[in-house]
């Protein structure tokens, strides 16, 4: 079936709604946000079973999710477009200043301190130049950072969004700048959850309540 961002990822509440109108970008007012995409979250198990149950997941990193999101980072560069990246990082050896949600035991539980390479993100994506970064102890890149002002004050009023993981991190931000009245563009191909059901189910949670879900080639055109 052709992909189609007006007529995807459509959850009951929106299935028999109409199509939305034409996306319209200006470079000048857009920021590409760059979520969470670090080197803990690349790193193959050492457990043989782990490694087996996370092979999609890495997989779809290595394959989709980080090329497409260079791509997107550099047309966003090309086009004057500001580039955004938040990272999960604690300012404390101990990560005594880390949000509940980060010392509960379990997958959440995240000791990743700022200078750590854990924490760094991938290779690929590290910032250029003046590029801003944001440290962040919760799931949303606004909670608890100064993003929002941050946005505000470069005169941003769309945000283009791409990281990990969708069910996570990704649309606790998207639901947070859909809060603060900015438009919201999510790249289905630029993002990535556990399971592919996982990220499927949250994007058609988030779709066209919280923001429009796009894939990188619906970007590439918009910014050309």
């Amino acid at each position: 079936m052709t992909w189609n961002w007006k007529t995807a990822y459509r959850s009951f509440y929106y299935a028999t709604a109409p199509e939305p109108t034409d996306i319209a970008l200006d470079p000048a007012a857009t920021a590409v946000l760059v979520i969470d995409i670090q080197n803990t979250y690349v790193a193959k198990p050492d457990n043989p079973a782990e490694a087996a149950r996370w092979h999609p997941f890495l997989e779809r990193m290595r394959e989709t999710v980080i090329p497409n999101t260079v791509t997107l980072i550099d047309r966003a560069r090309q086009r004057g477009v500001e580039v955004v990246f938040a990272r999960i990082a604690c300012q404390t050896e101990d990560g005594r200043d880390r949000s509940l949600s980060q010392k509960k035991p379990g997958f959440n539980n995240l000791l990743l301190p700022k200078s750590g390479h854990a924490s760094q993100f991938v290779p690929e994506l590290t910032p250029k130049g003046d590029e801003i970064t944001v440290l962040k102890t919760t799931d949303s890149a606004l909670t608890g950072t100064n993003l929002r002002l941050i946005l505000h004050n470069l005169g941003i009023r769309s945000v283009i969004v791409a990281g990990i993981f969708t069910d996570q991190c990704v649309s606790s931000t998207v639901r947070s700048l859909a809060d603060e009245s900015f438009e919201v563009l999510i790249v289905e191909d630029c993002c990535a959850a556990a399971t592919q059901a996982l990220h499927d189910h949250e994007l058609s949670v988030l779709n066209m309540i919280y923001g429009h879900v796009v894939r990188l080639s619906d970007v590439v055109t918009l910014l050309t």
